[in-house]
């Protein structure tokens, strides 16, 4: 599994904007589909959006429009362009790499600490 660590996040006032970034120290994450995900208090991690090797890229129905994930090759980095804030988006987000399926169903060993995103109203 690769070691990716998350930052970037951080307080906003509902309707702003924030890219948090998902980097690699491994080579390969160029060949891996990554997902970008978040956990608010007391509720389950859920997947925010998802990019593929080749640059496809699928939104949960709750970010679709605001949120745009992409990904720099060359950088090993993903990032989560987060735009129109909602307070309902204030979690702690985490990304991880894999195949398209292993990161659709978030079947992985470990997790990174994630990056806290916090939107007041």
């Amino acid at each position: 599994q690769l070691q990716l660590v998350e930052s970037g996040g951080g307080l906003v006032q509902s309707g702003g904007s924030l890219r948090p970034s998902c980097a690699s120290s491994g080579s390969h994450l160029s060949i891996y589909a990554v997902g970008w995900y978040r956990q608010a208090p007391e509720k389950q991690r859920e997947l925010v959006a998802i990019i593929t090797s080749g640059g496809s890229t699928s939104y949960a129905d709750s970010v679709k429009g605001r949120f745009t994930i992409s990904r720099d090759n060359a950088k090993k980095t993903v990032y989560l362009e987060m735009n129109s804030l909602k307070p309902e988006d204030t979690a702690v987000y985490y990304c991880n790499a894999g195949s398209w399926w292993r990161v659709q169903q978030a079947i992985f060993e470990s997790w990174g600490q994630g990056t806290q995103v916090t939107v007041s109203s």
